[in-house]
């Protein structure tokens, strides 16, 4: 029993992460309509921008989210503007289908420039306090993953903060609820798909720079990470912050455990099979919208 509740809290530490993941790809693609393929790749150079940081001038992984968001949330807004801003006026099932085809150029595309940039060795972040841990009882639990899993818990308070308490987040809700009416409400739409691309985009950065503190980081990283955030976008279901950060957990604590229990090797399938489950009883996800 000890041993499967510490493969639980590794778990659900690891799942904090798909769940703050996930909530900057649904965050695109419930206000846009658009589906980021490329999600994971924003991911990996957000990584890699905290592990140059780190190297080069000693910037503390966590203190460098100060500028990895920003810097993420720019590259979100350049590419929204010289790529989806086009499909704007495309119906919703043809943006969809055209977004992930631009998606999917743009992960190749990224992931051959990082390689050219920082070849395809994986990368690593060892600080003084790498491998410390907190010991409750007969329990471990490792104090960077925990700092990191608080840290997305706080940036997702942050947002929900923003999205309800300034005009800006409003502008942002009512243009995801009716595009339409919100222009005709005198909200300027472009201007506010282009700050919910870039917040996503800012939100992959974050995860980028909590990821690289656990795991290595390589070119090859964004494909996983991407199909990691659509499992818990669609688990959760649109609509609730919190609930897609708990429906990462979930995952998380599901995969940890089968793990343990069936191997390695089924890591991924009972993660899929629990996928199938919650949407042939909740179509809409745990916390959507019926």
């Amino acid at each position: 029993m000890t041993i499967l509740l510490q493969n639980a809290i590794f778990g659900a530490l690891v799942g904090g992460l798909y769940g703050v993941a996930a909530v900057g790809l649904a965050l695109a693609f419930g206000v846009l309509k658009m589906l980021n393929v490329s999600h994971g790749e924003l991911i990996m150079l957000g990584g890699y921008l905290s592990f140059w940081l780190f190297t080069l001038w000693g910037v503390d992984p966590f203190l460098s989210l100060a500028l990895t968001a920003p810097a993420l949330f720019l590259v979100g807004a350049v590419l929204y503007q010289g790529l989806f801003s086009r499909l704007i006026r495309f119906p919703d099932e043809e943006k969809l289908k055209s977004s992930i085809l631009i998606g999917f150029g743009l992960a190749l595309i990224l992931q051959t420039l990082a390689i050219l940039a920082w070849q395809a060795d994986e990368r690593a972040i060892t600080t003084a306090y790498t491998g410390q841990v907190l010991r409750l009882g007969t329990l471990v639990v490792p104090i960077s993953r925990l700092a990191a899993f608080a840290l997305g818990f706080v940036a997702l308070g942050g947002l929900h903060l923003f999205l309800s308490r300034t005009d800006s987040g409003r502008a942002i809700r009512a243009t995801a609820e009716d595009w339409q009416a919100a222009s005709l409400m005198g909200i300027p739409v472009r201007r506010t798909y282009l700050y919910a691309f870039g917040l996503g985009s800012a939100l992959a950065g974050v995860s980028g720079t909590l990821v690289s503190i656990g795991d290595a980081i390589s070119p090859s990283i964004g494909l996983s990470w991407t199909l990691k955030a659509l499992i818990v976008v669609v688990l959760a279901g649109l609509g609730s912050i919190f609930g897609t950060f708990v429906a990462g957990v979930l995952l998380g604590i599901v995969e940890s455990i089968s793990a343990f229990l069936l191997g390695g090797v089924y890591r991924e399938v009972v993660g899929l099979v629990l996928f199938l489950l919650i949407l042939s009883v909740r179509p809409a996800g745990l916390f959507g919208r019926n």
